[in-house]
């Protein structure tokens, strides 16, 4: 009697889930995009059609399909289907799995698929936990993540997985699986009148960013909110689709791989001299509440890294925008964001202040010559020892030559140890004002130097 009781439970509960939950593909023929992993002939598709699945890592943003697919296989497979949440579940729970896959195992010879939804949320002791019951093939596992398991999954666990990346779906896609909601009469409104605007349709597949489940979840909100006409139809117009997914989503981690991507992409385009680029970039970094103070550290590094004397005042402008914004604050500080921003993007470029990593793998690599005897000190004390005895005991310390006594404010002379060769790390571009320190430098040089 339970069991009937669990039974219709269970159809209830699937017909009063939400329409991304009930139009879920079931098998592989209805699967929609992803088609380098699932399509025909591919490694994923051939493990799964012939049960031979190993432990697997779906990686992708949310809404391209990762608990999908997962159900895909529940309904392909002839081994038991158990799930966990990474977010709810923990050691106990896995251990739980465990001992039932074993036994599962001896009285029946069956084998258990795990699926752990949102993985990264497993510190590292419980995955370390999951891991030899990975390895001896206990259980074989199918991990979902939204973030880069290669920085968030402990590496055994990696190794003894396959990593299949999911890419966002195309508006194409979207569209067939709302199309598909449309007209379904099981699972979706295939039994009722509706008429979805092509405008509307637009307007839900864009704002979507190729995540199926926000598509959906915004058609059954203008579904359900929208009063049928006098002829029972019921009729989504673009007014209405705006309403029911108003912002577009923005996929964004601040800890996560979004991250990383979008600030790369952000000072690639600044580099590149994009002012269109880098203002897009930043505008998702401020879209998705990333800490403003972060962009105006990483345009100060630039400032320096790929502009330098190329425009001094670079460094100068961040540094101003950086103080103005402590003191304003946003929203209006993003006026002091975007002037950064578009004086780094259109400034001129140069990354000869690089020079120093030179210096310093010198320094790393043949260690530090004696400083010049006549650029030391001669003043005060060295170590308890006077200057005059010192100078006794070291010999004539040379003549000093004090650049502003000569024409230009500049003297030939050493500063080098000197037994060093010039090494010529720093040189200047023909770009801004790099161009006249190199024409000031060019002067400098005499007829039997380069």
């Amino acid at each position: 009697m339970s069991d009937l009781f669990d039974y219709a439970r269970a159809q209830r509960a699937e017909k009063n889930a939400p329409l991304a939950v009930r139009m879920r593909p079931r098998t592989l023929d209805e699967f929609v995009g992803q088609d380098e992993i699932v399509g025909r002939g591919r490694l994923l598709r051939r493990s799964i059609e012939a049960d031979r699945l190993s432990s697997i890592i779906l990686w992708g943003p949310p809404g391209v399909g990762k608990t999908t697919l997962a159900n895909v296989i529940a309904n392909s497979t002839q081994r038991h289907f158990t799930t966990l949440n990474a977010v709810t579940s923990g050691i106990a729970d896995l251990r739980k799995v465990v001992e039932e896959a074993k036994e599962r195992l001896g009285m029946y010879n069956q084998r258990t698929v795990l699926f752990v939804d949102e993985i990264h949320r497993w510190n590292r002791a419980q995955q370390d936990a999951l891991l030899p019951h990975v390895e001896n093939n206990t259980v074989v596992l199918i991990g979902a993540t939204t973030e880069n398991p290669f920085f968030s999954l402990v590496g055994p666990l990696l190794s003894r997985s396959r990593v299949f990346r999911l890419q966002p779906l195309t508006d194409d896609q979207v569209k067939l699986l709302v199309r598909r909601a449309l007209t379904d009469p099981e699972r979706g409104y295939g039994d009722r009148s509706i008429l979805l605007d092509e405008g509307a349709l637009e307007h839900i597949v864009y704002v979507s960013g190729g995540d199926a489940r926000s598509a959906l979840n915004a058609l059954e909100l203008a579904v359900d909110t929208t009063e049928p006409d006098a002829g029972g139809v019921v009729r989504v117009s673009l007014e209405v689709a705006q309403e029911s997914i108003q912002k577009r989503a923005v996929r964004y981690d601040k800890g996560g791989d979004e991250h990383y991507d979008t600030i790369s992409a952000f000072i690639k385009s600044v580099r590149g001299s994009d002012p269109d680029a880098a203002l897009y970039w930043m505008a998702k970094m401020i879209h998705a509440g990333e800490d403003p103070r972060f962009i105006l550290r990483r345009m100060m590094i630039l400032a320096s890294e790929d502009i330098g004397l190329a425009d001094p005042n670079a460094l100068v402008v961040v540094a101003s925008a950086a103080q103005a914004f402590e003191w304003v604050g946003m929203p209006e500080g993003t006026y002091f964001l975007s002037e950064a921003c578009l004086y780094l993007a259109t400034a001129p470029k140069s990354n000869s202040a690089g020079a120093v990593w030179a210096a310093l793998s010198h320094v790393e690599t043949h260690g530090t010559g004696p400083v010049p005897p006549y650029l030391r000190d001669k003043s005060g004390t060295f170590g308890g020892t006077t200057r005059e005895r010192y100078q006794e005991t070291m010999g004539d310390m040379g003549q000093y030559k004090y650049p502003h006594d000569f024409p230009g404010g500049w003297v030939e002379q050493t500063y080098l140890p000197l037994d060093m060769e010039p090494p010529g790390w720093y040189q200047p571009k023909e770009i801004g004002y790099e161009r006249e320190i190199q024409r000031i430098m060019a002067g400098r040089r005499k007829p039997d130097r380069k």
